[in-house]
């Protein structure tokens, strides 16, 4: 690189990071796009709307409940991946999607849930079927009964069949008008029904009429026989009609009907003060990596704090630009990013500063550092990005959500690493800093640590931990109190709506109501809402037995001079369905089986893919027995912080199997395995160190400066983070050398 391309980098560079800053603090336009405050928040950090319906029918199945409440999950996260549903009572579902101020809104798109029909209709006008009403909305209602339809086989599908319909503009060639539709996608019994029914429809000229609780919607044309399980309806003069066409499909195949009930605006359940210690933390946290990295590495160091603001500011566009909602658990996934994007450059600058060791120039010092990093970094990045995605499409609500930050934060911290950061070093030398001094204090190379001399010490450590974590378990749920300390979304609990004599903030009821609430109900993880415009507050509390509820009851009166009669309580199902861990576990698991088979792939050897899966398990199993030992709540938190550890697990364990890959390749004759492992891991030890620090860094400080949920969250991702640490230095490299010697491939 020339002098003047180094400066006109450096130009850009300072150039990039003013307009990123600018954007995210300021923005542009009238309506400030891409400032940070415009960025979508869960409801844990900005609150929402609240929804609630009743089913129809007084007494339904907990089969139907379930299946209602799955559904409707999967629908609303149309609005956003953190939106949740949950039961309360016997016959209520509630509805809660963050980022919302409209309640009456929402109602309208998502339609009225109720009953969704496709008869088969002699015409077009379907006069046999139909009745004009004046009084119908639509202009047309049901003539016949719906149990008469079903007795001559009129009803040829119903709701339930349907597992998707989205509109969609399209346009058979740039001269022809645009086309507004509804593609369908139909279950495996819908396919077979729809096929059966436009066979017999397009043989006899009839028409499928479509009516939503007993009025009628559409009536699409038959034009051929439909076998494939897709399906378009055409016809419809704007998106909008489109689109409201699809909601109305998407609404009507619920196994229940259901009536609105209430709706709410609520507050954050953390608050601003949540807010403001994160970005805090998150201030204080990278300031103290800047001042680590360039402390460490001189000016390779200044140059990825350079690139660490370029994405820190890339982060917060995008996730103003993708529309992306942001929670606790997505911080997470920004912070695993943060981690990996240092982690990048301690990769370069370590393999720099071990070329200058060798007595290289800094140039030639500059490119093999970046040469032989990049099979790491790209092999770590991957691997972790194989995960968000497949957690991404399989994953629902908060896993979805976390997935979504992951994979912006992968994708960024490799971009910024091998573009952002090269484009500066380089500028920084071309400008005339090449003393060898600047890039690096080379240093002498230690001899190999003997870490397979102590495995079988780290094995058993390991599995007593393991096991302890077990014990535990075994014995929390031996006196009644569950293996783990599982919160109010994965066993459910009692939601209490409390109308006050005046509106309090919620600062004042964390600090003055909260506390009275703990006492009462032994329940040290109360979640608050606020009822926007009222003096409302919810209180979500472990299950309240009448007993408790009545000196709840009796603590508001005394202490607040509350009037009973506006005290009502509800039990409430968990907001993480059945459904959902089992899409959560599936996904992990797809996930896992995707990152062994490109471990595999890479490295050319299943047992390099085994003993990472192994480490990973071996993480995840410590991090649980923390949670049993510690009895730390088990809530949504827990699966992103346990994502996050496996993200961070897996980057960690790849840089090691990357040295060793790289160590057999130039072994001598006379070194053997054992030697090559110690010393693949000694060299990357510093490295370990290095990325652990500054990725816990961020966490601690999230933990000191942050309120009790946020330091529920922030303390098992220390415990994980040092167990990734530990498990990458001390039981990969050992997993791997056990498999080698023991199970040897035949040739």
């Amino acid at each position: 690189m020339k002098k003047s391309k180094g400066v006109v980098s450096l130009i850009v560079t300072v150039a990039l990071i003013a307009l990123l800053g600018f954007t995210t603090i300021v923005g542009f336009g009238k309506g400030e796009t891409g400032a940070s405050k415009n960025i979508k928040l869960g409801l844990d950090l900005e609150g929402g709307v609240s929804i609630t319906y009743q089913t129809v029918d007084k007494n339904p199945s907990d089969e139907d409940m379930s299946d209602t409440i799955y559904k409707l999950q999967k629908r609303v996260e149309q609005y956003s991946t953190e939106a949740t549903v949950y039961q309360e009572g016997d016959d209520r579902i509630s509805i809660e999607i963050p980022g919302v101020k409209d309640a009456n809104a929402v109602l309208e798109e998502l339609g009225q849930p109720g009953t969704l029909y496709f008869i088969a209709q002699t015409d077009s006008t379907g006069a046999a079927n139909y009745t004009a009403d004046s009084t119908a909305e639509s202009g047309y209602t049901l003539s016949k009964t719906i149990e008469e339809l079903q007795k001559d086989g009129s009803i040829v599908l119903t709701g339930t069949d349907v597992k998707n319909a989205k509109a969609v503009t399209t346009q058979k060639d740039s001269n022809s008008a645009k086309e507004y539709v509804v593609d369908l996608t139909l279950t495996d019994d819908g396919t077979k029904k729809f096929a059966d029914a436009t066979t017999a429809a397009y043989n006899s000229g009839e028409t499928i009429g479509i009516y939503y609780d007993g009025a009628f919607v559409s009536v699409p044309k038959v034009n051929e026989p439909i076998e494939g399980g897709e399906a378009q309806i055409s016809g419809q003069n704007s998106f909008e009609e489109a689109d409201s066409l699809a909601s109305t499909i998407r609404i009507g195949g619920l196994n229940l009907e259901l009536k609105e009930l209430r709706s709410n605006v609520v507050g954050a359940q953390l608050g601003e003060e949540a807010i403001s210690t994160s970005l805090l933390a998150g201030a204080i946290g990278l300031a103290i990596v800047f001042v680590f990295m360039c402390g460490v590495y001189l000016l390779p160091g200044f140059a990825a704090s350079l690139a660490l603001l370029v994405y820190t500011g890339l982060v917060l566009v995008s996730l103003n630009a993708f529309d992306i909602t942001l929670t606790l658990p997505g911080i997470a996934g920004i912070v695993l990013g943060i981690g990996m994007a240092v982690d990048a450059n301690v990769i370069i600058f370590a393999r720099v500063r071990e070329e200058l060791t060798a007595g290289k120039s800094v140039l030639t010092s500059l490119k093999a550092g970046f040469q032989k990093a990049l099979s790491a970094i790209v092999d770590g990045n991957i691997t972790t990005l194989i995960a968000a995605a497949v957690l991404w499409l399989r994953g629902t609500g908060t896993v979805k959500g976390f997935a979504q930050t992951l994979a912006l934060g992968i994708v960024i911290s490799m971009f910024t690493a091998l573009v952002i950061s090269r484009m500066i070093i380089f500028a920084f030398y071309a400008v005339g800093i090449r003393s060898p001094k600047a890039y690096g204090r080379p240093k002498k190379e230690r001899e190999p640590i003997n870490f397979l001399g102590k495995k079988k010490i780290f094995f058993a450590a390991s599995t007593a931990v393991v096991l302890a974590g077990f014990v535990f378990m075994g014995i929390n749920a031996g006196s009644g109190n569950g293996m783990l300390n599982y919160s109010l979304e994965f066993k459910g609990g009692t939601s209490t709506n409390v109308t006050f004599n005046e509106q309090y903030s919620l600062e004042e009821i964390d600090k003055n109501i909260v506390p009275i609430i703990e006492d009462v109900t032994g329940d040290k993880n109360v979640q608050v809402q606020k009822v926007q415009d009222t003096d409302q507050v919810i209180f979500k509390t472990a299950t309240l037995d009448l007993k408790t509820r009545e000196a709840f009851n009796k603590a508001m009166v005394d202490s607040f001079k509350v009037d009973e009669t506006k005290i009502t309580s509800e039990n409430i199902s968990s907001t993480v369905s059945s459904e959902m861990r089992q899409d959560a576990i599936f996904a992990v698991l797809i996930a896992t089986i995707c990152m062994l088979i490109y471990i595999w792939f890479r490295f050319k050897d299943i047992r390099f893919a085994g003993s990472a899966v192994l480490a990973l398990l071996h993480d995840v199993l410590v991090v649980l027995a923390f949670y049993a030992a510690v009895r730390v709540s088990v809530g949504n938190t827990f699966i992103a912080c346990m994502l996050t550890i496996v993200g961070y697990s897996i980057n960690a364990t790849i840089v090691i199997f990357d040295r060793i890959r790289e160590e057999l390749k130039t072994k001598k004759r006379a070194e053997d395995l054992e030697l090559i492992v110690n010393r693949s891991i000694t060299r990357t030890l510093t490295r370990t160190m290095y990325t652990s620090f500054t990725t816990i860094v961020m966490v601690v400080v999230l933990y000191v400066l942050g309120v009790s949920s946020i330091r529920e969250f922030a303390l098992p991702l220390i415990v994980g983070f040092v167990c990734g640490a530990y498990s990458s230095v001390c039981i990969t490299g050992a997993l791997w050398y056990v498999m080698k010697t023991k199970w040897v491939t035949k040739k």
